[in-house]
């Protein structure tokens, strides 16, 4: 779609690798031999009250972690509007709730795992801690969630409704629902080295989680990570369809390919997912540096955000970490950044992002 830039002037991350300090750049990469990346955990009582950490499921205290680190990022105490996506919401409130109601037989059920089940929980416990009264919204749209937040603050800074949008996504994973994916074919059975996970060849990718909140402006601030120029997205495209559809994406910004510095993707370790992203470069970008991210989250219906945010920092620090350089050499010139996700090749996305 055609906007107007907006500027990231606040990060914050809760991930399976230590992101939640924007001091550091990826200094350290946790590896090991799994198939579920689960988030690192930071000392939650530095950012929530004791009592109400007890009180509280994982996600929520991510999502508020997470999003309390992106406002001392940026300096903002009240946003003019939270807007997050969510691809399965609380799923471990929503697992507590139904299995006390078939243990108890639907009688003498607690409401609290109920409350803290519904996909907006985070969002709102967010507003609640700040009193902020603005906007809030919520979108559950699978594997387009964060892509809808971030149209909708899109849409609100440039329509002047808003100037600061708290932008962020959250989801977690549990045994079960991990099981169940399992079974289904979409994550691997057994586990594999990460730093290896492009030479497994079995079925699925690898699970993950997390929580990551932006703070976005319309107009620059005292701290800019990066100007996202562009956003686009696109459901079930016709394989043969898709560099078209990324060459006018371009083209609509006002760029080329060779106006990109390198090209981050979604690639996840399962060779059916992967195969749509070894085509593109082949008739794309065979020349162009390439990275990617999900061997540090995982896949989950929410991880472009962390595309996003990896892409931020890259920008700011004018820094390729070795472990997301896929393919090409460093360039000392990180002037552009294209993301390109795709989840489950249902769900396809385009991001633009450039340096300020």
């Amino acid at each position: 779609m055609m906007m107007k830039p907006i500027y990231i002037t606040g990060l914050g991350n809760i991930s399976p690798q230590k992101t939640w300090d924007n001091s550091h750049f990826l200094e350290e990469v946790e590896f090991g031999e799994t198939n579920y990346l689960r988030c690192k955990d930071p000392n939650y009582k530095e950012y929530i009250a004791g009592d109400m950490v007890r009180r509280m499921s994982r996600i929520i205290k991510m999502g508020i972690a997470a999003g309390k680190i992106c406002l001392t990022d940026s300096d903002c105490t009240m946003p003019d509007a939270i807007i997050t996506g969510t691809g399965l919401g609380c799923i471990e409130d929503t697992e507590k709730f139904l299995t006390n109601m078939i243990r108890n037989n639907e009688e003498f059920l607690t409401p609290t795992s109920f409350i803290q089940s519904t996909h907006n929980t985070v969002s709102s416990q967010i507003a609640l801690l700040l009193k902020c009264h603005n906007y809030n919204f919520t979108y559950v749209h699978r594997g387009f969630s964060f892509e809808s937040a971030l149209l909708d603050s899109i849409i609100r800074l440039g329509s002047g409704e808003s100037k600061t949008v708290l932008l962020g996504s959250t989801d977690e994973m549990t045994p079960n629902t991990l099981a169940i994916l399992q079974r289904l074919g979409q994550y691997k059975r057994k586990a594999v080295r990460t730093q290896h996970l492009l030479k497994d060849q079995s079925r699925g990718a690898i699970a993950g989680e997390g929580a990551a909140f932006f703070l976005v402006s319309s107009t620059p601030g005292s701290k800019n990570y990066a100007r996202i120029d562009a956003l686009d997205t696109f459901y079930k495209p016709d394989p043969e369809s898709i560099p078209l559809r990324i060459t006018e994406f371009l083209k609509r910004s006002g760029k080329t390919i060779d106006d990109v510095s390198m090209v981050l993707m979604g690639i996840n370790g399962d060779p059916a997912n992967d195969k749509v992203y070894d085509d593109v470069t082949n008739r794309l970008f065979s020349e162009k540096p390439l990275g990617w991210f999900k061997h540090l989250c995982g896949e989950y219906q929410t991880a472009s955000s962390f595309g996003l945010w990896l892409a931020s920092m890259i920008l700011i620090n004018n820094r390729v970490p070795e472990t997301v350089l896929l393919k090409g050499i460093k360039t000392s010139e990180l002037n552009s950044i294209l993301i390109y996700n795709h989840y489950r090749n249902l769900n396809h996305s385009l991001m633009l992002v450039s340096s300020v």
